[in-house]
């Protein structure tokens, strides 16, 4: 009896050991950031927040959805992650590659989200920040798209387990746009607006390793 006890216990400590050196493994792997010049913005003002991570910037300024779909491949899957942080949508949304309904641009998220879930990279999924208008693009009316695409990406994430990083109730104010003191421009986030969204992705990224 006593041969057996000390067995699993033996068997539990070999479990627990495998199990930290995993984990310990895992935060070496890369975090990639995939977007457009959100993402990219975020390590040029806030370069303390990647360094001495395992953090790579993927962000690449004007880019769609489908821009982002095309190279993913190369930028992420590639590169062996432990996660990907995805966050795109508001270009498409301007119309910056020309029509894209919203059922469209919510299906290239998916579709990046599946390829590097079938991989067994861990997936972090980010709203779509506020926009109350874009310069280039006046005649787009941003509110209701942004609205209709989080909704989806939330209810995808609640569906298939997946974080969900919603920067919207940090950033927006009542017009529901991106709060003046937090942008520039009214679509990119100034150091006080990464300031806000840093801990919901620390925290969604935390997380994945558990």
């Amino acid at each position: 009896m006593m041969h057996r006890f000390t067995w699993a216990v033996l068997c539990c400590l070999m479990l627990g050991c495998a199990v930290a050196k995993h984990k310990k493994e895992a935060r070496k792997k890369p975090v990639v950031f995939m977007g457009d010049s959100i993402t990219q913005g975020w390590q040029a003002l806030m370069p303390e927040f990647f360094a001495g991570k395992p953090y790579v910037n993927k962000g690449i300024g004007g880019q769609t959805t489908r821009q982002m779909l095309a190279r993913f491949q190369a930028d992420v899957l590639d590169l062996h992650p432990h996660a990907v942080v995805i966050l795109g949508g508001t270009n498409d949304i301007a119309g910056l590659g020309g029509d894209m309904p919203v059922d469209s641009i919510f299906r290239n998220i998916v579709a990046m989200a599946g390829m590097a879930s079938a991989k067994g990279i861990k997936v972090v999924l980010c709203s779509v920040i506020p926009a109350y208008e874009y310069a280039c693009c006046k005649t787009v009316k941003p509110v209701p798209l942004i609205a209709a695409l989080n909704e989806k990406i939330s209810r995808y994430c609640r569906e298939e387990g997946i974080p969900f990083v919603d920067y919207f109730p940090v950033l927006a104010d009542e017009k529901r746009g991106l709060a003046p003191v937090l942008t520039g421009d009214g679509v990119h986030p100034n150091r006080a607006g990464y300031e806000k969204m840093r801990p919901l992705l620390e925290k969604a990224i935390a997380r994945s390793y558990q």
